[in-house]
């Protein structure tokens, strides 16, 4: 019988890379709306990771901070798990669901009171190598008429 050495890998790696090359990382239940962090991971989505990184070094959106330590986590497990180059890496997804709302109540006139919503998120970024160019051949070139 051959035996195929299969990596054991999760379900989540299974979900996000399927057999391609790549890591990702996650944080969850981060005190942040999914929307000011959906606007943050859509800047730097497809960008190579240094660029990513600097990008959300100067970002003044308060969730930048968040997502910049989730990129160096994805990049730092890509580096050790994978054998991968920093400088190949780009961000190939960006996900950021909706975490457990947190419900509070703040005080109003006449006894009433307003409920305050305090939403969560969870943020997964996922880093591949980035995509080898394609050698074209002259066979395919059209000739021009001289």
């Amino acid at each position: 019988m051959p035996t195929t050495e299969r990596r054991r890998t999760s379900a989540r790696r299974d979900s996000l890379l399927g057999d391609q090359p790549g890591s990702f990382a996650s944080a969850r239940y981060v005190r942040i709306t999914p929307m000011k962090a959906r606007r943050v991971t859509q800047m730097i989505h497809g960008l190579p990771v240094d660029d990513a990184l600097s990008l959300l070094q100067f970002a003044p959106q308060a969730a930048a901070a968040t997502v910049y330590k989730v990129l160096e986590s994805a990049v730092a497990n890509a580096e050790t798990t994978e054998d991968l180059t920093r400088a190949d890496l780009v961000v190939s997804n960006c996900q950021v669901d909706e975490g457990p709302t947190m419900k509070r109540w703040r005080p109003r006139a006449q006894g009433r009171a307003t409920r305050i919503l305090k939403r969560t998120s969870h943020i997964t970024l996922v880093v591949t190598p980035r995509a080898k160019p394609a050698v074209s051949t002259n066979k395919n070139r059209k000739k021009g008429k001289a």
